[in-house]
């Protein structure tokens, strides 16, 4: 059998096919030296859960420096760093405080999930879930957020995984960030009760680190 090094891609492809093909793979130390090389030849989908887990995005080198309550416990490690673009969806609803008062009020995301190549790897959109081509995917609730440096733009949150489903770069996720936003508020006006029901959808962009568990 002849054999290739694998991307991020092949792995996720083989993981699709219930790991049909061969190639091998290796952990980047940031230095361009490949480490903990192992041979993938027609390996089972769990076989390569831990590979797929550290391979989604192949940019994975500092950790930025975000605010201390955004940062991951110290007991995970980040796994994947994804960019994010699309849209943020917003309804004009009656405000929860006042109903005679109109608002836009959040819905849910809708984004490609793109590797540090451009290749879209998977989508994100309402639970808040992300999904991956192989299948794998985590739904979050927020637990911290951060106005960032950027007033235009959302925050940036903490969340934590509430559940994840299948087997693939995100079925170990813990924790996930959302930081370096650009756009997505909601409108600062349109909203009335002539616009009631009016739906919008801001574009924005951000970038996506997802933590799992320490090896």
């Amino acid at each position: 059998m002849t054999y290739k090094v694998c991307s991020c891609s092949d792995l996720s492809q083989m993981a699709s096919r219930a790991g049909k093909g061969g190639c091998y793979h290796g952990r980047g130390d940031g230095r361009g030296a490949v480490t903990n090389r192992r041979w993938l030849a027609a390996p089972g989908v769990a076989a390569l859960i831990p590979v797929l887990a550290g391979c989604a995005a192949s940019n994975l080198t500092t950790i930025p420096d975000v605010p201390a309550l955004l940062k991951a416990p110290p007991s995970q490690e980040l796994s994947s760093r994804l960019h994010a673009s699309g849209v943020q969806i917003y309804d004009c609803k009656p405000s929860k405080e006042d109903p005679t008062r109109y608002e836009w009020v959040f819905n849910a995301p809708e984004a490609d999930l793109l590797d540090s190549g451009g290749k879209r790897i998977g989508r994100h959109y309402a639970g808040p879930t992300w999904e991956a081509n192989d299948g794998s995917k985590v739904v979050g609730a927020v637990v911290a957020r951060d106005n960032g440096p950027d007033p235009a733009a959302i925050p940036w949150l903490l969340l934590r995984a509430t559940s994840t489903a299948g087997l693939g770069i995100f079925s170990q996720t813990q924790s996930v960030q959302r930081l370096h936003t650009v756009g997505g508020k909601a409108p600062a006006d349109g909203c009335d009760q002539t616009q009631s029901g009016k739906q919008v959808r801001v574009p924005y962009r951000a970038d996506y680190l997802f933590y799992s568990p320490k090896r």
